[in-house]
């Protein structure tokens, strides 16, 4: 057993004791809500991508649909609040229950597709969900989805809508997913994932199960998508389709290649650089007066740069890419 002093003592635990210290920090900035919104999407960002790094880090599946379980998410949380009362806190497990369901539903049929195929697959699941919320009106209201409908969380009869409260609301949230994606990783299960990703056929002789350990890897990276899709219909009070369109996807993939496909710091760094570099680009672009749309150029170069001279990310992986 780890005792709570050995982690406070760890460098983790520097890091973890810093981050929580960061809301007191901001209180006494003109932008201190500013950046505390900054942080907890990028917060969001980590989450997701470890969400992503089960199918495609772990058990090396291309998944280019990930945004489809952050909009059953969000949309279930929405729906359950707005529509019938539901609290936040009854609201979060069933939304990850639900998209964990469909996670298990999109993999029944791919579990023999590899490569292009399964990619391709995830894709049209992403884009068939995209269209049904942007389409329909009488339940999910179109286009426009949820405007100001969604009430904040309460937490002993308070309202949780100040920033520095969600700051400290997905920190939490993704704390408990990194546990749980640390112990899996570390287990018989991520050793099955493991040997999935580096050859199929030689974890199949050696008696791993493939549907079972495949089915197991997209109900939990699918409930942690959709776990960070009803953090996100609570934190911007409305949700609509344009949220969910395919670039959320790719900019997730690119958040686990950027830190490295299949290792936890390497997605929590990526995210934690692309989630934020998009409001620093524009930031530092108005300063000198330069376009904002910009700054996807330097977005776009910094991307070229890594995949030419650091391939495998800023920290390597010993498992094969998808």
């Amino acid at each position: 057993m780890i005792s709570m002093s050995s982690i406070l003592s760890s460098r983790s635990g520097l890091i973890l004791f810093f981050l929580c210290l960061v809301p007191l920090a901001t209180a006494y900035l003109d932008q201190g809500d500013y950046l505390l919104r900054i942080c907890s999407t990028a917060y969001l960002y980590m989450l997701l991508a470890l969400g992503l790094n089960v199918v495609t880090g772990f058990t090396g599946l291309l998944d280019l649909g990930y945004v489809g379980f952050y909009l059953i998410g969000g949309y279930t949380a929405g729906l359950l609040m707005a529509r019938l009362g539901w609290s936040y806190w009854a609201a979060l497990p069933v939304a990850a229950i639900h998209g964990g369901l469909w996670g298990l539903l999109r993999g029944a049929p791919t579990l023999r597709l590899t490569g292009d195929y399964f990619a391709i697959v995830t894709f049209g699941f992403s884009e068939l969900l995209f269209r049904i919320v942007k389409n329909e009106e009488w339940l999910i209201g179109g286009p426009n989805g949820f405007v100001n409908d969604i009430p904040a969380p309460t937490l002993f009869g308070y309202e949780l809508w100040q920033y520095w409260q969600q700051y400290y609301h997905i920190l939490i949230l993704l704390i408990l997913t990194l546990l749980v994606v640390y112990r899996l990783h570390n287990s018989r299960i991520g050793r099955a994932w493991q040997a999935i990703s580096q050859d199929e056929e030689a974890a199949q002789t050696m008696g791993i199960n493939l549907h079972e350990y495949k089915s197991l890897a997209f109900a939990i990276s699918a409930a942690i998508g959709a776990i960070g899709g009803a953090f996100f219909a609570q934190f911007q009070v409305n949700i609509s389709a344009g949220v969910f369109e395919f670039w959320e996807s790719i900019l997730i993939l690119c958040m686990i290649v950027l830190g490295g496909i299949g290792t936890l710091k390497g997605a929590l760094i990526g995210a934690a650089i692309l989630g934020s570099l998009g409001e620093v680009l524009r930031i530092s672009l108005s300063w000198m007066r330069l376009p904002a749309d910009s700054r996807y150029l330097i977005f776009g170069a910094i991307l070229v740069m890594m995949m030419r001279f650091r391939p495998a990310g800023i920290l390597r992986s010993t498992q094969k890419s998808p």
